[in-house]
């Protein structure tokens, strides 16, 4: 069992991934070993959280192939032999089915990897299996359940099941904090990286739009959409980062003149490594407030005045507070781009799908929902589809219009000129509130997410644990502006080490 096997790694109860990869490295382990721990783990305690949708009937075979290259001398990585899990929305062409929590998709496979799985096969992972998500990535109705799919049914929250995992990434950050897996990959279009690493207790970097590729992503907005990692810390979180980051042309195209390319063209910045993570303090680093983001609940508030008196003592120049724009003033605008992307974009991606797929148009799949809504709407409906399903295309002056005023607000207006007018280094808030009690009869919360901004801005977005309220996990966020992923990723490291001291 794998509670056995994270005895290898000083007792503190879970792996990280370097300790796993040392492991690999020093023959205490094998990759089959780690894989069979992690699977056991998961056929013990996931009947209750339903954070896995689907295993990789092949990760074995996979294991065993890895186990040999190390065994010739022939080593790619950190990640090497190491298992990871995927969101289902990310096309793995293999014998997993591509479903984004959707019966319409239900067991239809991609006829080829994503980019970001392609890179991690690439640097060694062992692709275990596919993590379950908000149906359509939580973009079907706004009544939706955070974490449900009509696929693979409730995830639950690592802390306490009756609570929401977070969405639409739920099943990667619950299997990351229940141990399944050192590491996850979500997706991200407004919170969905962020939110559910907040509310389970683990760290989430929502990269800026182009750093990593969206090619093989089911999509909601090609100018918000991104995956991105989930880890236990923001080491873990880079590692993986470094492995899945490059170039995306067409992403830094839908930024336009916000999307300054980055330093060396791949991804990250030239002689980037992990080094670079620990050398940063927070002595001399200016952070902003974002007052327009606490006041949501007092308990995250205590928390986020812990962590900025915290920040203070180690030499942190804090301006409190810094003008952001209130998530509603953004919000009817988002929509408008989200809706109109996704309609474009969805009919796009299934006629990427094999024929005779059981859906091939936002049309349809809207038909098989209402023939099949037993199944599929037995909580929740689907507004957002209908409403998506109506929308013009992407020239139209309404698009255009709400695209250019949501930059505005949120990126030109809003962090960038927070960032200029204080010379910051990077903006904190409270990632969201405590999770709340899953409801299928009113839906989610879905108050206090700092998500907003950066997520329509399409700038980087780091939430890093800052503590409990009661039993449950709250995240504190960092925010930059575009391709300063690897800056916003150290100081979110120094703030970890001071708050976790030693054992960080």
């Amino acid at each position: 069992m794998i509670d056995g096997l994270y005895g290898l790694y000083g007792g503190r109860g879970r792996a990280d991934l370097e300790t796993s990869s040392r492991a690999l490295e020093t023959g205490a382990l094998t990759s089959v070993e780690l894989l069979r721990a992690s699977l056991d783990r998961i056929a013990a305690r996931d009947r209750c959280y339903r954070a896995v949708i689907t295993p990789n009937p092949d990760a074995f075979e996979i294991a065993r192939a890895l186990d040999r290259e190390r065994a010739e001398g022939r080593v790619r990585g950190t990640l090497h032999g190491i298992p990871i899990l995927v969101k289902d929305n990310l096309d793995t062409g293999d014998r997993m089915p591509t479903t984004a929590g959707s019966l319409a998709l239900a067991g239809t496979c991609a006829p080829r990897d994503s980019t970001v799985v392609a890179r991690l096969r690439a640097a060694g992972a062992v692709i275990a299996g596919k993590t379950n998500l908000s149906e359509w990535a939580n973009f079907r109705s706004p009544f939706s359940s955070s974490g449900w799919s009509s696929a693979g049914g409730q995830t639950r929250n690592a802390h306490d099941p009756q609570r929401t995992p977070g969405g639409s990434s739920s099943g990667s950050a619950v299997a990351v904090a229940l141990g399944y897996c050192v590491a996850a990959i979500g997706t991200e279009t407004d919170g969905s990286i962020v939110v559910p690493a907040s509310m389970n207790g683990i760290v989430g970097i929502k990269p800026t739009v182009g750093l990593v590729s969206r090619q093989g992503i089911v999509p909601i907005s090609h100018s918000q959409d991104t995956a991105g990692p989930m880890a236990r810390s923001v080491r873990d979180a880079a590692l993986v980062l470094m492995a899945i980051a490059g170039p995306d042309r067409e992403a830094r195209a839908s930024l336009g003149a916000l999307a300054p390319e980055s330093p060396d063209g791949v991804g990250h910045a030239p002689g980037f490594d992990l080094n670079d993570l620990e050398a940063v303090r927070l002595d001399g680093v200016r952070l902003g407030v974002a007052r327009a983001y606490t006041g949501f609940n007092p308990r995250a508030d205590a928390l986020f005045e812990s962590a900025l008196a915290r920040m203070r003592g180690e030499g942190a120049t804090v301006v409190d507070p810094v003008s952001l724009p209130p998530a509603e003033a953004i919000r009817p605008h988002e929509r408008i781009v989200m809706e109109t992307e996704f309609k474009v974009g969805l009919n796009a991606y299934l006629a990427t799908r094999p024929p005779g797929q059981t859906v091939s148009s936002l049309a349809e799949l809207i038909g098989f929902d209402r023939d099949h809504a037993e199944t599929v709407m037995p909580h929740f409906g689907q507004e957002i589809l209908e409403s998506a399903e109506a929308r013009g295309g992407l020239e139209g002056a309404e698009y255009r219009a709400a695209r250019a005023t949501s930059l505005r607000l949120a990126a030109t207006e809003g962090i960038d000129a927070a960032l200029a007018a204080h010379d910051l280094d990077a903006i904190v808030a409270p990632t969201t509130t405590p999770a709340w009690r899953i409801d299928w009869l009113c839906g989610d919360n879905r108050k206090g997410s700092a998500a907003g901004p950066p997520g329509v801005a399409g700038y980087p977005h780091i939430t890093v644990p800052m503590g409990r309220a009661a039993h449950l996990p709250v995240g504190l966020s960092f925010i930059g502006a575009a391709f300063t992923d690897w800056k916003l990723a150290a100081i979110a490291r120094a703030f970890e080490r001071a708050a976790l001291g030693p054992a960080a």
